[in-house]
């Protein structure tokens, strides 16, 4: 019998100046390969890049591609999400009619992310019994939108209820506090005898890298990677693709 071939997924990242943002996302999108071998998995970015999300569809339509899914490589549903992606897969599926189209929810929440920065935690040389005694700043890119502002709180909170002595949030543009000014807060929390800074963020680029400036200013002890492409991303990726997959056959057969 013979199977229809899985729809492509594209991914969809910021896009940064910064070469090693690019780098990040395309080492994400290998190791999707070889989890999904069967699966085609492109790379587009929003800004900054020359492989854009039109040029990306563009390719898979010429190729012969008919489903695709496309998945916001974000952590919080906010701008980008509401309005800058819709915008931009509304106008290439009017130029490509035959390429149908499916849009994955963004990464976050999940618990997924959750274990993510704590491996990412971890790989700074703590242990899981440092937990009680060490304060962490979750320092995410920012943003105006109050949702995406709001879960960001709540990571916070899943971190310290899983043990870290104290969490709090900080931006690194649109909103306080700040990296270096959460450090602070930390050193005067009780019971705190480090202070760690994870960098809630995907690929390196210019605000993670103001979040690191703001660790070292603020006498951080210790400041994970970004999350990149760790087993954990990896998995919330394909689990979103396939969501975002499942929906959609489902609601083509009823």
């Amino acid at each position: 019998m013979y199977a229809a071939p899985s729809p492509a997924l594209l991914l969809i990242a910021h896009g940064s100046r910064d070469p090693r943002h690019a780098a990040t996302v395309h080492a994400l999108a290998e190791r999707l390969r070889e989890r999904r071998p069967g699966t085609r998995v492109e790379v587009s970015f929003l800004d900054f890049d020359a492989a854009s999300v039109p040029a990306a569809l563009n390719r898979l339509a010429r190729s012969g591609v008919r489903d695709v899914v496309a998945l916001p490589l974000l952590l919080t549903r906010a701008f980008h999400a509401k309005a800058d992606i819709p915008a931009v897969l509304d106008a290439a599926s009017a130029r490509l009619p035959r390429l149908r189209v499916v849009r994955a929810r963004v990464l976050g929440p999940s618990p997924l992310l959750l274990a993510a920065v704590e491996r990412r935690l971890y790989e700074t040389g703590l242990r899981p019994e440092d937990k009680s005694s060490t304060g962490v700043v979750l320092a995410s890119a920012g943003s105006t939108d109050p949702e995406a502002i709001a879960v960001i709180a709540d990571m916070a909170r899943e971190l310290r209820d899983a043990g870290w002595r104290s969490v709090r949030p900080a931006f690194a543009s649109a909103s306080p506090p700040r990296t270096e000014d959460a450090v602070g807060a930390l050193r005067s929390a009780p019971g705190v005898s480090r202070v760690a800074v994870a960098r809630y963020v995907l690929a390196p680029g210019f605000l993670p890298d103001r979040i690191a400036r703001g660790a070292t200013e603020g006498g951080a002890d210790l400041l994970a990677p970004v999350l990149g492409a760790c087993p954990e991303v990896a998995r919330l990726v394909l689990l979103r693709y396939e969501e975002a997959a499942g929906s959609a056959w489902t609601a083509a057969a009823a």
